[in-house]
């Protein structure tokens, strides 16, 4: 449960570390929309992990900084999706659940993973574990 913070009381851990989060989040993703998804995923030669997120999942800025140092590691692109901005797209992918990560290698989705998870199962799940 988030509680929010009213008047002038000091806001709750929960909000004060999603809001961190906010900030760090595009550091080394690129955020793609619906015009740029097909020169952004599908026309990129090599793999790139798709993070489909909104701004309101909780679990979705949790994971923000370990995908970003998967794809430092693993010298794969990272491109975030705003299902609430880029709708079209999150339904093109059958996004259920958020956060929705989808590993493409050469324009085709090869591995998926559903939720927040530690560094090692999100890589695992997404075949990148021992590349």
């Amino acid at each position: 449960m988030v509680r929010v913070a009213t008047g002038n009381k000091r806001p709750s851990p929960a909000v004060f570390h999603y809001g961190t989060f906010k900030d760090e989040r595009n550091t080394l993703a690129t955020n793609a929309t619906t015009e740029t998804f097909e020169d952004e995923v599908l026309k990129e030669g090599g793999k790139v992990i798709v993070d489909f997120w909104a701004e309101w999942c909780g679990p979705c800025h949790a994971v923000s900084p370990v995908l970003d140092r998967i794809a430092d590691e693993h010298q794969v692109k990272l491109v975030k999706v705003n299902i609430d901005e880029q709708q079209d797209l999150a339904m093109r992918y059958g996004v259920a659940s958020i956060p929705f990560m989808v590993l493409f290698e050469d324009g085709q989705p090869q591995a998926s993973a559903v939720g927040a998870m530690p560094k090692g199962s999100l890589e695992k799940a997404l075949g990148l574990a021992g590349a």
